[in-house]
């Protein structure tokens, strides 16, 4: 079965093709160019490049949160129009679960993915690699640094920062303290790769199944509340 994956959570955004389990491609772009622009054409590129088509599609896969609000949602609508268009199931996955997948695959890694949440937060989920894949010590979460900072000196070994949160986590924990390396970049950022790969652990469902997770409200929701509190 052919799957596309799709990741647009942040900044870079990136498309990928696998078959039957295989990476056949995957396409970056890292321009900060709006996603609803550059993230179709990307998949369509990649598909023509592997003498494939759209039609070809069995199952679409895509990072459904944590991460941009508005990065997200491009995702996902372009995601539930092909499997609408198509008549075929999705797979929602971790962003931060995605990122693992798509990090180091040493065993014994410890992998710290974070996202920059702004309001002094990352989207954060720590993960360990066993047999060549990622197990989660942590459930997706927003947190501050200063939260994080104790249950990273708590498992006393070296971490590997993922995601574009990764250089804040550098420049801000206690590397006095703290054993910290940052990830190459092209394994830091959030990638299709990673949405690929964790999407084959999970069972496809139906489109209508696939919702955003974004862990807080949007900056909007956020004032209105505020707004009515007063």
């Amino acid at each position: 079965m052919l799957m596309l994956a799709l990741e647009s959570s942040a900044k870079a955004a990136s498309a990928a093709v696998f078959e039957d389990g295989k990476l056949l491609g995957v396409t970056v772009e890292n321009s900060g160019l709006t996603h609803s622009r550059t993230l179709l054409p990307m998949a369509e590129d990649l598909l023509r490049n592997l003498d494939k088509t759209v039609r070809d599609i069995g199952v679409v896969a895509v990072a459904h949160g944590p991460g941009s609000f508005t990065g997200l949602r491009i995702g996902m609508a372009e995601a539930k129009g092909l499997c609408w268009a198509l008549q075929i199931p999705a797979v929602g996955v971790s962003t931060l679960e995605a990122m693992a997948f798509g990090g180091p695959d040493m065993d014994g890694t410890m992998l710290c993915c974070a996202m920059d949440a702004r309001r002094g937060q990352v989207y954060n989920a720590l993960f360990t690699v066993e047999g060549g894949r990622p197990r989660r010590l942590t459930e997706d979460r927003a947190i501050s640094i200063a939260e994080l900072e104790p249950e990273l000196l708590a498992e006393k070994k070296p971490w590997v920062l993922l995601g574009d949160g990764a250089e804040l986590c550098y420049n801000t924990l206690d590397r006095g303290r703290l054993a910290l390396h940052l990830a190459p970049e092209p394994l830091r950022l959030q990638n299709a790769r990673g949405v690929g790969l964790a999407a084959l652990e999970r069972e496809p469902r139906p489109v209508d199944e696939l919702l955003p997770v974004y862990l807080r409200l949007s900056q909007a929701e956020r004032e209105r509340q505020s707004h009515l509190a007063k």
